[in-house]
């Protein structure tokens, strides 16, 4: 389970956090054991203002702690600009689909798979980690669907080859499971040796059928953010990623405890009032109830 909150969470909103709440949202969720997180992106903080402190809360983290946690970057100079401020594991992350490509990073695909062995070069100099991420692997909200062919071309494309993972992102959230599963399972048939990610948006509901879609075909780590939050500022149509809380009470992962899961949806419901943002988790809503003999809902505060 990788928490989006602090990148892909924030990205709609309108009101920033500062850097000092951000570190404190980072080192509460690692002590309540989440494994991984993405705490920021290097947008342009005109085009995606909620992003324009990100490279201080890195800068603000501990060694130990940045090796749990991931920046956005586009471009090789983002690579540059992560790793001097101390990060360790990046997504250079474009999209499968020309036109969301160009509004979301303003170059075509191809250019920014061209640029992608300078950045991997740097990352490897550096002993960091870095990921192929591909936005609108399953839809575009320009061109509509995308053939699975393309993102195969790009996973296996050699100007590619050095990532250690791959990031396939359902941005608009307009997937069901059954693509799901076929595209993750081609994924990792020409790739087996990467990191395979599953990002998903739960626009039509069906986010967590999805997350689970993906792990039971070869996905070894699956992306969510506090109650739902967030979306992409140019892709019409996308609401919120899928809740951590309700991939969490999903899965079960060991370090899962009931007072683990309350701490988790605490901070999803104290950031999510903070930022005027409704809590889309149900898993959240369930541990709200009166049904105090179910050992996951909250005791009576």
């Amino acid at each position: 389970m990788r928490d989006v909150t602090l990148r892909d969470g924030l990205q709609l909103t309108g009101k920033m956090l500062s850097t000092a709440r951000k570190v404190e949202i980072v080192r509460r969720l690692l002590a309540i054991g989440v494994p991984a997180l993405e705490i920021g992106s290097l947008a342009r903080a005109d085009l995606v203002p909620t992003m324009a402190n990100t490279l201080e809360v890195v800068r603000a983290l501990t060694a130990q702690e940045l090796e749990a946690c991931w920046l956005w970057v586009a471009t090789p100079r983002h690579v540059e600009q992560a790793l001097d401020a101390g990060a360790r594991n990046l997504q250079y992350c474009f999209s499968a689909s020309d036109s969301h490509n160009l509004a979301n990073i303003g170059r075509s695909t191809d250019a920014s798979l061209a640029a992608m062995p300078a950045a991997i070069e740097l990352a490897q100099a550096a002993g960091a980690t870095i990921e192929l991420c591909i936005a609108t692997s399953f839809t575009c909200p320009f061109e509509g669907p995308v053939d699975p062919e393309r993102v195969l071309q790009i996973v296996t494309d050699p100007r590619a080859a050095g990532s250690e993972g791959v990031v396939i992102c359902d941005t608009l959230g307009q997937a069901v499971p059954a693509q799901v599963s076929d595209l993750v399972s081609r994924v990792h048939q020409v790739s087996p040796g990467r990191e395979l990610v599953f990002h998903g948006h739960d626009t039509w509901g069906i986010g967590v059928a999805n997350t689970l879609a993906a792990i039971t075909s070869g996905a070894t780590m699956v992306d969510g953010a506090l109650g739902g939050l967030g979306g992409c500022p140019f892709a019409p149509g996308a609401s919120g990623n899928t809740s951590s809380e309700d991939i969490l009470f999903a899965t079960r992962p060991p370090w899962l405890t009931p007072d683990a899961l309350g701490d988790l949806v605490r901070l999803g419901e104290s950031l999510l009032g903070e930022l005027d943002e409704p809590n889309r988790s149900r898993t959240a809503q369930g541990a709200r109830s009166t049904a105090h003999a179910f050992e996951w809902v909250l005791p009576e505060e």
